[in-house]
């Protein structure tokens, strides 16, 4: 099974952009309510951080599923291996669960840093590997290139924006989607139909957002520094939005808000 289908796994941790006792404090309180997977990246600057806090959780490694990414500024022969290395190193773990590549290069040419992923699975730094912020085209490109799979192409998924032709190409593919951003950074708060919907439940807007993001078969990341939040976020599966309620949110992705836009980063594809 897809790492990321395993049921304790479909709702991770985000760790951007915590850092020090903020990160410790909000990876403690996810770890007790539940959570075992955690997301983090070399670009994020909190990798030590993160290791630390995980390796002091007094949860299994074996219980827990850790996801890096790489720099795109490593996409090189020189520095993606060791980049990797060092990457684990700060983790405290031998090898990482996930390890993605975290975005296109800039010139959009995926196939070299597609081969060195390749090839650092192939040394056993990583249990698994996929892609992140990949256009549909790159996700058919990309597994015409990697002969083992790829557990996940992670992008900004969440019930303001269409990605409906993502989902077509992870069907196509066999490359799943998992969501960053999986409330659009509150911005759904502004939408009433969340919580007018989340009363029927007696839920919250957010988890409404979020239940629905899984009820898409997309798994999601969150992150809060809340306590209170962290709960809230990770406890949504015990309902079950209507199909009439799924398609009220669904017509809320002609909204089209999206909030990382091309020209943003120097890696921003055009989206589809």
């Amino acid at each position: 099974m897809n790492i990321y289908f395993q049921k304790t796994f479909q709702r991770g941790f985000g760790t951007y952009p915590l850092k020090g006792n903020e990160l410790r404090g909000a990876i403690d309180a996810a770890i007790d309510v539940g959570y075992r997977a955690f997301d983090t990246a070399q670009m994020y600057a909190n990798e030590a951080d993160t290791g630390e806090a995980l390796a002091e959780c007094g949860v299994p490694r074996h219980e827990l599923c850790i996801t890096t990414k790489v720099h795109p500024d490593n996409y090189t022969e020189e520095k993606f291996v060791s980049s990797v290395e060092a990457s684990l190193e700060a983790l405290k773990i031998d090898c990482v669960d996930i390890l993605l590549l975290h975005w296109p290069p800039a010139n959009g040419e995926i196939a070299p840093s597609l081969r060195l992923l390749r090839s650092a699975f192939a040394k056993g730094l990583a249990t698994s590997i996929g892609v992140s912020n990949y256009t549909a085209a790159m996700m058919r490109e990309a597994r015409s290139i990697v002969d083992v799979p790829l557990v996940t192409n992670q992008v900004e998924f969440h019930p303001l924006l269409n990605q409906e032709k993502l989902l077509a190409a992870a069907a196509e593919t066999g490359i799943p989607i998992s969501s960053y951003a999986s409330i659009a950074r509150g911005e759904i708060f502004k939408h009433r139909l969340f919580a007018d919907i989340g009363e029927t439940y007696g839920k919250s807007a957010a988890q409404v957002a979020l239940r629905w993001i899984l009820q898409k078969g997309v798994p999601l990341n969150t992150m809060s520094t809340k306590p209170e939040n962290i709960r809230a976020n990770f406890e949504i599966m015990d309902f079950t939005l209507s199909s009439i309620d799924m398609s009220r949110i669904d017509a809320t992705t002609a909204t089209g808000y999206r909030i990382i836009k091309p020209g943003q980063l120097p890696w921003v594809p055009e989206w589809d």
